[in-house]
């Protein structure tokens, strides 16, 4: 079994591309975004960090100076440090978690989106149409001959995919996001990858659904960019 730390790392490689040197270079889906100038995945067995390759080396230096084990409770000295270089625009906090070994009923009203059915996603979700090879594994639940909700991966990496899960709000409340879920984390699971899910500080239904999905939350990731 992985520890948090190592699942950190797993996290880390897939929301970014990495260059030769482990700087961050741009987020890891289309349309490839400039990845945040610094990222702290926090555990309790320590730290795993990235600093953009875009980053002057005195300043991550200075930065690595006010990063310890618990690199959370240094936030307000990261800001100041990482506002040297530029006014932080965008702060992202959130748990980041891990799904069990998962088990899914034989008989679901999940559907598996292929190569040969993926024409039922253009209309309603035409990104995960059009990037439909870097999305997959995805399934869909049908209601009213339309996709009501859908799990697909949001990221992936060579090891690990991460959790895009969506409901239409006028479908939510009767678990559709949580068997679509996992039928998706069954399917990485049985391609050998491990599958991962993560979301805001925020976002309160998302966490529910992780609470639900009895996933363990092996730490808290923050972007800055």
């Amino acid at each position: 079994m992985l520890s948090d730390l190592e699942l950190m790392e797993l996290h880390v490689n897939v929301l970014f591309k990495h260059d030769t040197e482990n700087r961050v270079t741009v987020v890891n889906e289309p349309p490839y975004d400039v990845a945040p100038r610094i990222f702290v995945g926090g555990t309790h067995l320590g730290s795993v960090v990235r600093y953009s390759k875009t980053l002057d080396a005195s300043l991550v230096k200075k930065l690595e100076q006010v990063i310890g084990i618990n690199s959370v409770s240094y936030l307000a000295e990261l800001i100041n440090v990482l506002s040297i270089d530029r006014q932080i625009n965008n702060l992202w906090i959130g748990p980041a978690y891990v799904f069990p070994d998962v088990m899914v009923c034989s008989h679901t009203q999940v559907i598996q989106v292929t190569h040969e059915n993926k024409e039922l996603l253009k209309p309603y979700f035409p990104h995960t149409f059009e990037d439909f090879e870097y999305k997959e594994p995805c399934f869909v639940i049908m209601k009213d001959n339309i996709p009501v909700s859908i799990c697909c991966s949001a990221r992936r990496s060579q090891k690990a995919d991460e959790a895009s899960v969506f409901t239409h709000e006028d479908y939510r409340g009767k678990g559709y996001g949580i068997d679509v879920t996992n039928a998706w984390a069954a399917e990485v699971q049985k391609r050998g990858r491990i599958a991962l899910y993560s979301t805001s500080l925020d976002n309160f239904a998302s966490q529910s659904m992780a609470r639900k999905l009895k996933l363990h939350q092996y730490g808290i990731d923050i972007h800055m960019s």
